[in-house]
């Protein structure tokens, strides 16, 4: 089992959903917490939730579509001495159009947040993560496992996050990596997906509504970072997808089709 306590993880996407879930999580196990997002009033909400439990916590503003935000950050990093032991790449968005009707800065988009803002964080800490070692948690979905109707540059996105994050960790034995696969959690994220045209939808799926509860999703996937698991899947009935796309494709396929994307 992992040492959480006294140890800084350093969260993407800290301020809403996954991310807020999660820095509760660490913080109850004694991690200090460094926490970003796109906007303050929310990172300073967790943040100082995070010191009523108890911890350390800071919150930067960073923008993953924006290198020159990163560069701050890792600025930032190294001019306050913080030794980051664990990292939670969480910071996504998703979407909600067919492929053809989604304009490609969309798909764009969708990989400079998801996947190219996390690798390029990573590189800017190489030399920390090299001679310190770090232990990555990366958010990916079933939608990283699976193509899925409405979603193919998230589905992209995600898919490329698994390529990187699981050859990264077989490199470097220093590396340590879990891909957490949630299904439906309940968070807003499909109100801020995009459309086809790049604007938030601001609608709220019914399978999102209803979905599982985000502080067990956190619970779930912080067990399975304690237990250096290299990939967990977490969610309700939903989740079985993930099998019947290993084990029965046929059924798979039928049921992608035919089942509610929304």
């Amino acid at each position: 089992m992992l040492e959480f306590k006294n140890k800084v993880v350093l969260i993407t996407g800290g301020g809403t959903g996954i991310g807020e879930a999660m820095a509760y999580q660490y913080a109850m196990k004694g991690t200090n917490v460094i926490l970003t997002g796109r906007r303050l009033e929310p990172l300073q909400k967790v943040m100082q939730k995070c010191i009523s439990l108890g911890v350390k916590a800071w919150c930067k503003t960073v923008d993953m579509e924006k290198t020159e935000t990163i560069d701050q950050l890792v600025e930032w990093i190294h001019s306050e001495g913080h030794q980051i032991d664990f990292l939670l790449l969480n910071a996504g968005i998703s979407q909600r159009a067919l492929t053809l009707d989604t304009d490609i800065s969309v798909d764009r988009r969708l990989m400079e947040v998801n996947y190219f803002g996390g690798i390029y964080l990573v590189k800017s800490l190489k030399d920390m993560f090299l001679n310190n070692g770090v232990h990555i948690a990366v958010v990916s979905s079933v939608s990283g496992v699976f193509g899925f109707p409405v979603r193919s540059a998230y589905c992209a996105s995600k898919h490329a996050i698994h390529g990187f994050y699981e050859t990264i960790a077989l490199e470097y034995p220093q590396i340590k990596t879990t891909i957490i696969i949630p299904g439906r959690i309940h968070t807003e994220v499909s109100k801020n997906a995009l459309d086809g045209n790049g604007k938030a939808t601001g609608v709220m799926d019914p399978g999102q509504a209803n979905g599982y509860d985000v502080n067990k999703c956190a619970r779930v996937a912080i067990k399975a970072i304690a237990r250096g698991r290299h990939q967990k899947v977490i969610g309700g009935f939903d989740t079985i997808m993930v099998p019947f796309y290993k084990y029965i494709p046929c059924l798979f396929r039928f049921l992608a089709r035919h089942v509610s994307a929304r």
